[in-house]
């Protein structure tokens, strides 16, 4: 059999007899990835099988040419030869450098244009300058955080090449002696919503997958099992692997940072950037609810340093044994699913978690991808897995939105919806555009508060990850585009939102937190709960011991904060609850997605469910399918090979 497992000595060897000896180049490791490093790039590329292909199939890794720093013109030839070379019709409005990378990235708003017949501007750019060039549309609206992270990481770029080397040596290490076994360790999110948390062990290597906060007013289970002796010492994780930027699977990962990881953090640049807005809100939300943040910007900031992009179907090496691959998870904007091949041959073992999956296309996303080769034990979402969770498809939901803001607008009142800042608030959004667009009503103002400008800035950041129809609409931009229609409009302050608060105008509130647990929505409930035209309508999950959750329970009055006081909140406005708009699959969906894995999966793991649902869809899937099937506590050990 052909040995899979090189060491970086012998990948180097393979190479040496492949490339000819006229050719000047060196061989690093960039994280799981084979560097090429040369001063003749074009020597390793071309049509059909060149030679960086004939490498990759030889050492059965992925491989990357990057230019050498001596053939790298500076900062300022580059953007002169850009407004040299490429055509003034492109309109090129931001040149972004990484040099970690050698790559330039031009947004531009006619790429077409830019890249040229048969991409001659490019490949004229690139003799030129020497950099790596890569031409993405300009998005309608910058993200700032997007530019903040380009930034940072531009700043950084010698600490970050060393990084990745550092990253990339320690996957290469030499094998370890023993029998091969896999276990997975329940450190949060298991007969619980919140606090994701999953530690894979092998004889080899320690890999976590997620790192998230619970939504609970109990502080003492905010934070994953971070004191359990498996997980300790941090220095020993080889990885971290983040399926979706939602706080309850992100938002303790500066922890571990602060606390002194220093290994890399994988996940899809989507992720990256919807992760470092929604840390960055978890230490505001903190402070303003008048507790001491867990971590600090310096600790996000150290998180975004070692961060490794993978775009989704790129199998990636993140330890010695532990191979993964990212595929769409249908949920939220860059969600993945994360499967794993662990170790080789016949002792290699396929796990599959699932992430918080979608497996229906929605406004935004495709149904979550079930392609994937041979699981043998999946690791799967619960949290509408109970016998009696249904929810009507999208189609139904949105015609069941768009009733309702008829027949609120109608009365003259207002509609205020607690959404996620990212994925509930888009789809929202688009519903809204549909029904103004139509003619059915008059339109009116639907004001965004908090994050959701910023989020649905950084979906307009990357189209590739949206479904064909709306990724067509965002790159048309104008009208097309339907983030961009004239009544959507940002709360860009306190007095502007308090002003609305007072204004007797019918009008549209999207409003962060979803589950009511801190945010602007918080004031518009106070002063809009207790009018009996207005309408309060959750779109999103609720869960347990929420605000929202307790409103949904039918309180007609619930205890608020301010001040330092305590003040009851009649609550006589209509509270609607309007299913199928959450990024989580039903019971049906959740077995269909089981149904449609081929074969099988032998082990089935519940997790991200109350106690009784996990359970519940724990026996469901062991009397469907006649496979072992488990509900495990926090704290509990599985061995999975």
């Amino acid at each position: 059999m052909r040995k899979l497992r090189l060491t970086l000595a012998e990948v180097k060897q393979r190479v040496s007899k492949l490339v000819p000896q006229n050719i000047d180049y060196e061989v690093d490791v960039e994280a799981g990835s084979i560097a090429i490093i040369t001063k003749q790039p074009e020597a390793f590329g071309g049509a059909g099988q060149s030679l960086t292909v004939k490498i990759a199939k030889n050492v059965k890794r992925r491989v990357i040419v990057r230019p050498h720093s001596d053939i790298l013109a500076d900062e300022k030839t580059v953007r002169q030869k850009v407004n040299e070379i490429i055509p003034s019709d492109a309109e090129v409005r931001n040149i972004w450098l990484d040099p970690a990378l050698s790559e330039v990235t031009l947004e531009c708003d006619d790429p077409a244009a830019a890249v040229g017949p048969k991409g001659i501007n490019i490949k004229n750019l690139r003799d030129e300058i020497g950099w790596l060039v890569s031409v993405e549309r300009a998005p309608a609206f910058e993200s700032r955080t997007q530019h903040d992270i380009r930034r940072y990481r531009k700043e950084l770029a010698e600490e970050r090449k060393a990084l990745l080397r550092k990253f990339g040596t320690r996957i290469y290490r030499p094998k370890r002696a023993g029998e091969p076994w896999v276990r997975i360790t329940a450190l949060g999110s298991y007969r619980e919503v919140g606090r994701a948390m999953h530690l894979v062990t092998t004889n080899e290597s320690r890999v976590l997958v997620d790192c998230g906060a619970k939504p609970t007013m109990n502080r003492n289970e905010v934070q994953p099992f971070f004191n359990a002796p498996e997980l300790l010492p941090l220095d020993n994780l080889d990885a971290i692997v983040l399926t979706h930027a939602h706080v309850d699977h992100i938002a303790m990962l500066p922890v571990l940072f602060h606390y002194g990881y220093r290994g890399p953090v994988y996940c899809t640049p989507p992720t990256r950037d919807l992760m470092t807005l929604l840390q960055m809100d978890y230490i505001k939300v903190s402070q303003a609810e008048g507790s001491d943040p867990p971590y600090s910007k310096a600790d996000i900031q150290e998180c975004i340093k070692h961060v490794v992009d993978i775009r989704w179907g790129d199998k990636t090496d993140i330890a010695p044994d532990i191979k993964i691959t990212l595929e769409n998870a249908g949920h939220i904007l860059g969600s993945s699913s994360v499967y794993m091949q662990i170790g080789e041959g016949n002792s290699e073992h396929r796990l599959l978690f699932s992430g918080d999956i979608k497996y229906e296309r929605s406004w935004l996303f495709d149904a979550a991808t079930v392609r994937f080769p041979k699981v043998e034990t999946l690791v799967i979402e619960s949290t509408y897995g109970g016998p009696q969770d249904f929810q009507p498809n999208r189609a139904d939901a949105t015609q069941e939105l768009q009733d309702l803001i008829k027949l609120a607008l109608s009365r003259g009142g207002k509609i205020f919806c607690p959404v996620f800042a990212v994925g509930r608030s888009q789809e929202v959004m688009i519903a809204i555009d549909q029904l103004f667009k139509s003619g059915e009503v008059k339109p009116v103002t639907v004001w965004l508060d908090g994050m959701i400008s910023e989020a649905t800035a950084i979906h307009a950041s990357h189209p590739d990850f949206l479904n064909r129809d709306l990724r067509s609409k965002v790159l048309k931009g104008g009208e097309k585009n339907p983030f961009n229609s004239s009544w959507f409009k940002q709360v860009d302050s306190r007095e502007q939102r308090e002003s609305l608060l007072y204004d007797p105008s019918p009008c549209i509130v999207l409003a962060t937190s979803g589950m009511m647990t801190g945010g602007p929505i918080i004031e518009y409930f106070k002063h809009w709960a207790p009018e009996i035209n207005n309408t309060l309508c959750f779109v999103g999950y609720q869960a347990s011991g929420t605000l929202g959750r307790r409103l949904q329970q039918g309180h007609a009055e619930v205890p608020l904060m301010d001040k330092g006081q305590t003040h009851m909140v009649p609550v006589t406005c209509n509270v609607v609850t309007i299913d199928g708009f959450s990024g989580h699959s039903d019971r049906r969906q959740l077995m269909d997605y089981v149904k449609a894995l081929n074969p099988t999966p032998r082990k089935i793991i519940c997790h991200h469910g109350d106690p009784k649902t996990c359970n519940a869809f724990r026996q469901g899937l062991r009397d469907e399918f006649r496979v072992q099937t488990y509900a495990p506590a926090n704290l509990e050990t599985l061995r999975l090979k």
